[in-house]
């Protein structure tokens, strides 16, 4: 075996170690990404209910916003989550 023949098993073995072995996601991630969309729904739910002109009242300037803002705040935790692993 030459030189570039080892060269080129080696790097095929260390391409085999370092494949991910499955989903990057679990079922919990899903589950939280599932609780954000519907928090997000609730808040644009919320800001389209609002009977101001414009949407400028309670509904459509602070509470709908607020709750968006958790709703995309639930997805970033979803992502970034990681199950400890026992």
């Amino acid at each position: 075996m030459n030189y570039i023949d080892d060269f080129k098993y080696t790097i095929s073995m260390s391409n085999k170690e370092n494949q991910p072995s499955g989903l990057v996601f679990t079922k919990v991630n899903y589950w939280i990404m599932l609780a954000g969309i519907a928090v997000l729904i609730l808040g644009f739910t919320i800001m389209s209910m609002e009977t101001a002109e414009y949407g400028q009242g309670f509904l459509g300037m602070t509470l709908g916003p607020i709750i968006v803002f958790l709703g995309f705040a639930i997805e970033f935790i979803a992502i970034l989550y990681k199950p400890k692993k026992s």
